[in-house]
C-alpha cells in the first residue's frame, strides 16, 4: 500500500504526468496560489530583473512574476506542468515576458550569473540532492542576487535552522528564515527562506 501511495504522489506532484498529473496541477493551483503570489511579492522583482522560477507547476507564481518583470524563465521537469503553465501564461508568453523550458533545481540549463532572483515554491522537498540544487541556484544568480524558497512546513525535509546552514554552505552568506500562514483554508503554514549571493 505504501508503494502505491508513493506512486500516486509522484504521478500527481513529484513528476506529474498523465491524468493524475493534470489533477495534481489543478490541486496545486488552488492550494499554492496564495503562497506563490506572496513569495513573488516578497521578491519584488523590478521590470528589468531576470527571474528564474524553479518548478512553477501550473504557473500561478510564474504569471505573478511576469506581471512585474519582463524577463522570466520557468524550468520544470514535467511536460504536463509546462503545458498547464503555457496555457495559463499564454498572453505573457506572447508578449515575450516569459519562457518555459525543461529543467530541475539541480540542472536549470541557465547560464552562469544570469538571474537577479530565483524563486521556488513547494518543491524543495522533491529535490533529490538539496546541496547540489543550491549550488546550481548559486551558480545562476548574479552577485547580489536573491534566492527565495517556500515549502509547506510539514513537508520540509529538515528544520529551518539546518536548511539555513545548508544554504550558507552553498555560498550564500546572508540568510534569513521565517514561517507564514497563507490566508486560505486549503494551505498549510509555509517555511520560508531568503538568501543573498555575496557580491
Amino acid at each position: 500500500m505504501e508503494s502505491v501511495t508513493r506512486w500516486l504522489l509522484t504521478k500527481c506532484f513529484g513528476r506529474p504526468s498523465g491524468p493524475l498529473g493534470r489533477l495534481g496541477g489543478r490541486l496545486m493551483a488552488r492550494g499554492n496560489a496564495a503562497t506563490e503570489r506572496h513569495v513573488v511579492a516578497l521578491a519584488a522583482p523590478a521590470e528589468d530583473d531576470v527571474v528564474l522560477v524553479v518548478g512553477p507547476g501550473p504557473g500561478i507564481g510564474l504569471a505573478a512574476a511576469a506581471e512585474r518583470s519582463a524577463h522570466v524563465v520557468g524550468v520544470d521537469p514535467s511536460e504536463v506542468m509546462r503545458a498547464m503553465a503555457r496555457r495559463r501564461c499564454a498572453p505573457l508568453i506572447a508578449r515575450g515576458r516569459l519562457r518555459l523550458s525543461p529543467g530541475t533545481a539541480a540542472r536549470t540549463g541557465q547560464p552562469d550569473s544570469s538571474a537577479d532572483v530565483v524563486i521556488s515554491v513547494n518543491n524543495l522537498q522533491l529535490w533529490p540532492d538539496v546541496p547540489a540544487a543550491l549550488a546550481e541556484l548559486h551558480r545562476v544568480l548574479r552577485p547580489g542576487g536573491r534566492l527565495l524558497l517556500s515549502v509547506h512546513e510539514r513537508f520540509l525535509p529538515t528544520d529551518l535552522p539546518t536548511l539555513a546552514d545548508t544554504v550558507r554552505a552553498a555560498g550564500f552568506p546572508s540568510v534569513r528564515t521565517w514561517t507564514w500562514q497563507p490566508p486560505t483554508r486549503m494551505a498549510s503554514r509555509a517555511a520560508q527562506l531568503e538568501a543573498v549571493r555575496s557580491r
